[in-house]
């Protein structure tokens, strides 16, 4: 399992920025798919989550209504759309395949004025 992550950067208070994660080894397709955030100092915590066909989705009550997850399994890519962004979103951002313990080197988001 390999996932790359990209798209992070530095942005002001109320703005927004797209992740995506380029996933290989396994059959995307077939895997439910999740994204992670780890602020300094802090646990990992999850911020959203998709099924395999891309049906259901669940975010984290501190993005819902902001962050928008999705994918493109002819890409092998998940994405996060991140909106109204604030302080408290700064983090390194990862996805992650459950159950498989791979992790990516993850996407900078720093969000300040």
């Amino acid at each position: 399992v390999q996932l790359v992550e990209s798209g992070g950067g530095l942005v002001q208070p109320g703005g927004s920025l797209r992740l995506s994660c380029v996933a290989s080894g396994f059959t995307f397709s077939s895997y439910n798919m999740r994204w992670y955030r780890q602020a300094p100092t802090k646990e990992r915590e999850l911020v959203a989550a998709i099924t395999s066909g891309g049906g259901s989705t669940n975010y984290a009550d501190s993005v819902k209504g902001r962050f928008t997850i999705s994918r493109d399994n002819a890409k092998n890519t998940v994405y996060l759309q991140m909106n109204s962004l604030k302080v408290e979103d700064t983090a390194v951002y990862y996805c992650n395949v459950p159950g498989s313990g791979s992790w990516g080197q993850g996407t900078q988001v720093t969000v300040s004025s």
